[in-house]
């Protein structure tokens, strides 16, 4: 049940990588509400920071920080200084010592950060928050902190529409391979985008395009975690069922992440054992218990170090980093179903 408290406290954070965040700004940094207002003269609104901050007393004018240094530009040319080890240098009003540097009101050089790792990409002018990748304060690319890449969008999306697939649903032709995954809490369409469609990008490229990939239509709201999968465990059985009526010579495998990986676990109980050829779980609450029938060595379970939903750990990020495994679960996917 610990897991389970688990990933409640993690559910705004799983939410964070989905196709949401590609259309609107990081609560609280795109405008920073409460940051300031809308017409500070750094366009992101950081005029009174410093009241969130305690010891950081001072007063100056426009966006700038008060106390924060100088009173021209957005006024972060000290804060370096309160934050021991981010040496470096910089000019203007970019904040000095977090990898690189900027011209503008923006906050340069996150991209190189040991703070904020996994937030690639390069510094600009203008009010945005450079090495976010967007002068709009958009999250174009976590790739290094889920895996993948991409340019403009998240991990392993090379379009939108990747994160939802229906390839069973809609009878798309039968391949040798399919692949019905369940996505985590609060993810977007129905494979998510932490490690749902990573691993059918690999797949894709380990059969030569030849598999079908779906995902499960259910709920994933933070409610169904005390389901324990069975807020979508019957649809993904029944998908199971589905793709085997409509190719019967397809080898089925699934995959499912967070409370996707419990819905595995209910589905698998529902079919035979002959209807699933392999199964990967990720950051699974239930990675203990077995999968249905499936033989163990056909399931591989990923649990990151730290993750507090499938280890019990306090590190909340290491349930954000499956999409660095795609590669070796499609492998594994590969291998289980014979091909």
């Amino acid at each position: 049940m610990k897991a389970i408290a688990a990933l409640a406290l993690v559910g705004g954070a799983i939410a964070a990588p989905t196709k949401t965040v590609e259309s609107r700004q990081l609560p609280g940094m795109g405008s920073l509400p409460g940051l300031g207002s809308s017409g500070s003269s750094t366009g992101s609104g950081l005029g009174s920071l410093a009241s969130m901050l305690p010891g950081l007393g001072g007063s100056s004018s426009g966006g700038s920080l008060p106390g924060l240094g100088s009173s021209t530009g957005s006024g972060l040319g000290s804060l370096a200084s309160l934050i021991p080890g981010l040496g470096g240098s910089s000019s203007g009003s970019s904040l000095p010592g977090l990898g690189g540097s900027s011209s503008g009101s923006s906050l340069p050089g996150l991209g190189g950060s040991s703070l904020i790792p996994g937030l690639g990409g390069s510094s600009s002018s203008g009010s945005g928050i450079p090495g976010l990748g967007s002068s709009t304060g958009n999250i174009p690319d976590l790739s290094s902190l889920l895996g993948g890449s991409s340019s403009g969008g998240l991990p392993g999306l090379t379009k939108r529409a990747s994160i939802t697939e229906n390839g069973v649903t809609q009878n798309a032709g039968c391949q040798e391979l399919t692949f019905i995954f369940a996505r985590g809490t609060s993810e977007m369409g129905n494979m998510g985008s932490v490690v749902g469609p990573p691993v059918a990008k690999q797949l894709a490229s380990l059969t030569g395009n030849k598999v079908t990939v779906q995902g499960v239509d259910y709920p994933a709201d933070a409610a169904g975690n005390a389901n324990m999968g069975a807020s979508g465990g019957p649809k993904m059985a029944e998908l199971i069922q589905q793709a085997k009526k409509q190719c019967p010579n397809t080898k089925v495998v699934v995959g499912g992440y967070s409370q996707g990986a419990m819905v595995v676990h209910n589905a698998a109980s529902k079919v035979g054992a002959d209807a699933i050829s392999g199964a990967v779980l990720f950051g699974d609450p239930f990675k203990t218990q077995g999968v249905g029938q499936l033989a163990s060595n056909k399931v591989k379970e990923f649990c990151a170090s730290g993750d507090p939903v499938c280890l019990n750990g306090m590190n909340f990020m290491a349930h954000l980093s499956y999409g660095s495994n795609a590669q070796e679960a499609a492998q594994f996917l590969v291998q289980a179903a014979g091909l």
